[in-house]
């Protein structure tokens, strides 16, 4: 977008009582934000949900004002800028009826053909939770998803540090300007969070820092990605908030479940509970669910190496496939007398090796 339109969609997004949702309508009647501040305020009240208290103080001219301050402060810092229009502005965010307007970016992130899931949780996570959650986004790195996180402490920094050691594009969803970091604790990494993807937010530099900024931002979190990944939770969180706003966007939730006496898992199991997420207790039921497929293209190479690089868990479960034809996790499990952890994951490399195929119904075959 021009500098003209980019000044004209600050000073809108800028007056108070006009959102993301009005803005868009405004928008679309009139073709443009400058459009929107130069129409007449009796043509833009026959707009349907547009009303007096809405246009209040659509005019003020400090909204203009304000919008340059904001415009120096993008150039000084090199900040893109992405409107929702635009074909650099996240794809699935753009099918969010209440996605930003202006979506203000640091970093080296792309988002074209990737696979990206946002991982949210408890603030104050457990040893468990934090195993659970590196070892999710550690399994995980063979698909090269990118993690999307709020960059809280807890589950957030684990999720994005995870990422980071296995060289996957992480983005941290802020609830403030890029003019500060919070928590100030976590400046530490934003080298790192940068090179290997970057920062989202719609707040100005100017913005007060707020509570409430934190449920906004969550909208972004959940509508970025294709799921949400919840690892931990107590009743009440604003990991539930982000996993409902996943679900009125129709995207798939993951739930980790715990033990009914642990209050952190509370959350967990009531989403599971209310069939409000899927109950995640393998990394590989992510991409199950989400029918990920690992690039074609490598099988081949790795099929040449088979059979002489089988350990014995692979092997008991390569005969038992060969004897019984298509069977299903569980009742390899069963009759193979392995857990159900250890199957799936072992599974998933034999599907690597190329020496089995999973099917519709959690069946495999041996190929």
């Amino acid at each position: 977008m021009t500098e003209t339109d980019l000044l004209y969609t600050l000073a809108l997004q800028h007056v108070p009582n006009i959102g993301d949702i009005i803005a868009k309508r405004l928008i679309q009647h009139c073709g443009s934000a400058e459009a929107v501040l130069k129409e007449k305020k009796h043509h833009l009240l026959k707009i349907d949900g547009i009303g007096s208290v809405i246009l209040g103080d659509l005019f003020g001219s400090h909204h203009l004002k304000e919008a340059e301050k904001e415009i120096v402060f993008i150039k000084e810092n090199n900040i893109k800028v992405s409107y929702f229009k635009d074909d650099g502005y996240p794809e699935k965010l753009k099918h969010c009826i209440d996605g930003p307007i202006l979506l203000f970016q640091s970093g080296a992130i792309n988002l074209k053909q990737q696979r990206i899931i946002s991982i949210v949780g408890a603030r104050k996570i457990t040893t468990s939770g934090m195993a659970f959650c590196e070892d999710l986004v550690e399994k995980l790195a063979i698909y090269n998803p990118v993690i999307v996180s709020g960059f809280a402490y807890g589950t957030d920094i684990t999720a994005h540090k995870t990422a980071i050691k296995h060289q996957l594009q992480t983005i941290g969803c802020l609830a403030h300007g890029l003019n500060k970091i919070y928590p100030k604790a976590h400046k530490r990494y934003m080298v790192d969070m940068e090179k290997n993807g970057g920062f989202f937010t719609d707040f100005w530099s100017s913005d007060a820092f707020d509570k409430n900024n934190f449920l906004k931002r969550n909208r972004i979190i959940a509508g970025l990605s294709e799921a949400t990944i919840v690892i931990e939770s107590a009743e009440k969180g604003g990991s539930l908030v982000t996993a409902d706003i996943s679900n009125s966007y129709n995207r798939d939730v993951f739930a980790v479940p715990g033990r009914t006496t642990d209050l952190q898992s509370t959350g967990c199991n009531n989403l599971i509970k209310h069939q409000k997420a899927h109950m995640l207790t393998n990394p590989f039921d992510v991409p199950y669910i989400l029918n990920w497929k690992l690039e074609e293209e490598t099988k081949p190479a790795i099929q040449k190496q088979l059979f002489v690089e089988l350990d014995d868990t692979e092997k008991v479960i390569y005969n038992y496939l060969k004897e019984n034809d298509k069977q299903q996790l569980d009742g390899i499990a069963i009759n193979c007398s392995l857990p159900i952890f250890k199957v799936a994951s072992v599974l998933l490399n034999m599907e690597l090796k190329g020496v089995i195929r999973p099917l519709p119904g959690k069946l495999f075959e041996v190929i």
